[in-house]
């Protein structure tokens, strides 16, 4: 079945225009083709809109419904809590014990600061970073994204002139002064920014893998690099694992490459979709909120989403719950690959554990020059194509897996795709290696 209209949607977003800006809650839901979808509920790996269609999610929430809709261990923790009211503003035993969970998982963190959203978590990092060391400025690089605030807000994507800069209207332009933005791999450029003479530099910020900008892994040696070179100069590294914190391993990128940073930002899949965020690490650095450096937020360890938090990380903590993770993100990798392959359509497709990023008219895919290279226009035709199949995608070409996929699911997204690249192809050329961004 092939769904050629989205009528209750489109009610729903005329509706919502007139009382939400944009008709949506983030404008990042208005990038959505053709249009934002609306939907009344899910269960498992699956979504169903207003109008009735079923969709196998690969978006889940944008990465945070990592256990699949309605997960019954997550559901029924939640529902415990509940009855017990939905905050204290003081301490409870749910803090420490879901604190205790991140701790054991994430090799080498003493401590842990809750927070709700991972723009507030990194502002967090930051902020700890300049108080433990005196200096004021960071380094971040080009790609990676640690959240929409004024100073982390740089860099992430060109601007008009195509030059990596500011990222949005009414950012304050001060903040360009209170970073250095380098090449993601260039160790020789980090080099020099840290031992220059009016460094001043507090801290050095990165996504470990480049999930954002492509789905990288670290060049080898990269992150040990980073690392030798935060020690020697004395500057707090913070590896920002929003996405790969319990998504690529258990103990998400720390463990998995096996270099230890002073801070790890977490949020997205630590509740299972409820709004969580952490800082880890150090004690000596962490501890220093009592003596100094602010750390504050009226709904900080909320009991009914620290439910949720222990809630998933034991789920994730059930035997064989990663080997699947990896398994099938390979699986669905390949078939991405082989569709494209099938039709003649060149594109590179990355994975990591149970994350996918598809960039189309890219022979190899291993920069963030390559994703800026990908042919995002092409890719937004096929995720319309794909959405009037049952797919529910991502713009940007990353996909997400969930505990609730099966085998059975990621084969038949594979006939799907090929049969949505037949139809996008019919409306017009796919992309070539020749091809560059949009």
């Amino acid at each position: 079945m092939t769904i050629a209209a989205w009528p209750a949607s489109e009610r729903a977003w005329t509706r919502t225009k007139a009382s939400l800006g944009g008709g949506v809650s983030t404008g990042l839901r208005f990038s959505m083709k053709p249009h934002p979808l609306f939907f009344a509920g899910g269960s498992g790996p699956r979504l169903t809109d207003l109008d009735g269609h079923s969709y196998l999610d690969y978006v889940l929430g944008w990465g945070p419904v990592i256990l699949g809709h309605g997960h019954p261990g997550l559901t029924a923790a939640v529902g415990r809590q509940l009855p017990h009211g939905a905050t204290y503003g003081s301490g409870h035993l749910l803090e420490a014990e879901a604190a205790e969970k991140v701790l054991a998982r994430i090799p080498g963190t003493e401590r842990v600061l809750w927070s709700n959203t991972g723009s507030e978590a990194t502002q967090v990092a930051l902020r700890l970073a300049r108080g433990v060391t005196g200096r004021r400025r960071f380094v971040k690089f080009g790609g990676h994204y640690h959240g929409w605030s004024d100073a982390m807000l740089v860099g992430y994507r060109p601007g008009a002139d195509g030059a990596l800069g500011l990222g949005s209207q009414g950012q304050n332009p001060a903040v360009l002064a209170d970073l250095s933005l380098v090449g993601w791999g260039d160790l020789d450029a980090v080099a020099a920014v840290l031992t220059a003479p009016d460094a001043d530099v507090a801290a050095v910020f990165c996504e470990p893998v480049l999930c954002n900008s492509g789905v990288f892994e670290p060049p080898p040696g990269f992150l040990e690099g980073l690392r030798e070179l935060c020690d020697r100069t004395g500057t707090v590294l913070v590896f920002d694992e929003v996405i790969t914190g319990f998504r690529i391993g258990p103990g998400g990128a720390v463990a998995r490459y096996g270099v230890q940073p002073d801070l790890v930002v977490l949020a997205k899949a630590i509740a299972g979709g409820y709004p969580l965020a952490a800082v880890a690490g150090r004690a000596d650095i962490i501890d220093r909120v009592t003596s100094g450096i602010v750390h504050a937020g009226t709904y900080n360890g909320n009991p009914v989403v620290l439910a949720a938090a222990g809630a998933t990380l034991d789920a994730l903590g059930e035997p064989g719950v990663y080997d699947d993770f990896e398994r099938r993100g390979q699986a669905l990798a390949d078939g991405i690959r082989q569709a494209f392959a099938r039709h003649g359509v060149t594109a590179a497709v990355n994975h990591v554990g149970p994350v996918v990023q598809c960039l189309p008219g890219v022979e190899e895919g291993r920069a963030f020059a390559d994703f800026l290279a990908a042919d995002q226009g092409f890719y937004d035709r096929l995720t319309v194509a794909m959405l009037r199949r049952g797919l529910f995608t991502l713009p940007g070409g990353r996909w997400y897996l969930s505990t609730a996929h099966t085998d059975d699911d990621i084969a038949g997204t594979a006939t799907i795709i090929d049969q949505a690249l037949a139809a996008t192809l019919a409306e017009g050329p796919g992309p070539t290696t020749e091809m560059g961004a949009p």
